[in-house]
């Protein structure tokens, strides 16, 4: 079910609770600022999701909100977390879905992180 992003931040949602650790998810990185684990339903061979520790609904909650100290550190988990799964060289593809239009579907800001294969267009033309 799409989110609404300007709604409150919902501390029962599935990636708080990953977060708390009620939830196992198979991490591969985690810092003061971030944790990374691997996508349940995975859409590239590499499809790993990034999310805050901090209580954000959106990239706008986010952007909004958050210290530059949390932004700066989780922009950094994200490209380490590119540069750990090998993705750089060969390219990837960052995603943050926003909202209803934009297709999200857990009121906790997160980017998806895919590669492995070429991707291709986003849109065809």
């Amino acid at each position: 079910m799409p989110i609404d992003p300007t709604l409150a931040y919902d501390h029962g949602n599935i990636f708080a609770r990953i977060l708390r650790g009620e939830i196992p998810a198979k991490k591969v990185y985690e810092d003061d600022f971030a944790l990374a684990f691997h996508d349940i339903a995975p859409q590239a061979p590499v499809h790993v999701l990034v999310i805050p520790k901090g209580a954000y609904v959106s990239w706008d909650d986010f952007s909004a909100h958050a210290p530059a100290e949390e932004i700066a550190g989780f922009i950094r988990a994200v490209g380490h977390v590119a540069r750990e799964q090998g993705l750089v060289a060969p390219g990837y593809r960052l995603l943050a879905n926003v909202g209803m239009d934009g297709g999200q579907e857990v009121p906790h800001l997160h980017v998806h992180l895919f590669g492995g294969k070429p991707l291709g267009r986003m849109i065809a033309q």
